[in-house]
């Protein structure tokens, strides 16, 4: 596995296809960005991002090229800590331990290559499945808050996982 700065034109229209149901979408990005997937709203969102938070999406691509997830990464220069944001997996990919892989690789360049001593990210403990996931490539729950968001007639929380350098 492979990971490189998203490129859109190469990128976009294979990623919009990985998450179909409205539920999951919001399980994925908290509705900061439409559903579905526009190009104009996730390049403006990414965009958002980048200037208020420094953030930069990447993808992980098998050796030969095919997208296999979807991340963006930042790191806070005052507390030293990185950041990971929209993490997704291509279905075809999914429970095939190909996301713990790019978690793996996304850890080891913000600990080797921006020099954080941190990565956090946050998650909703209603994402069950993503939870696991984090928690399996070493991330430990740091703080939850109740009642952070809510999706139609659900009230999910939002907990706050991080990883730390050793």
């Amino acid at each position: 596995m492979r990971i490189r700065p998203y490129i859109e034109s190469k990128d976009f229209d294979e990623i919009t296809k990985w998450i179909t149901e409205e539920r999951a979408h919001a399980l994925w990005c908290a509705n900061l960005i439409h559903f579905p997937i526009e190009k104009d709203n996730f390049a403006k969102v990414m965009q958002e991002a980048a200037e208020r938070f420094g953030d930069s999406p990447y993808v992980a691509t098998s050796d030969d090229g095919e997208l296999i997830g979807f991340f963006c990464y930042s790191v806070n220069l005052a507390n030293n800590e990185g950041m990971l944001k929209f993490v997704m997996n291509n279905p075809r990919f999914r429970g095939k331990g190909y996301g713990k892989e790019m978690l793996r690789l996304a850890v080891k360049y913000a600990f080797e290559i921006t020099n954080a001593q941190a990565v956090q990210l946050n998650v909703f403990p209603e994402n069950e499945i993503a939870k696991k996931c984090y928690k399996a490539v070493g991330f430990t729950e740091r703080k939850t808050d109740l009642n952070a968001f809510a999706y139609k007639d659900e009230s999910w929380g939002r907990c706050n996982m991080v990883i730390r350098r050793s």
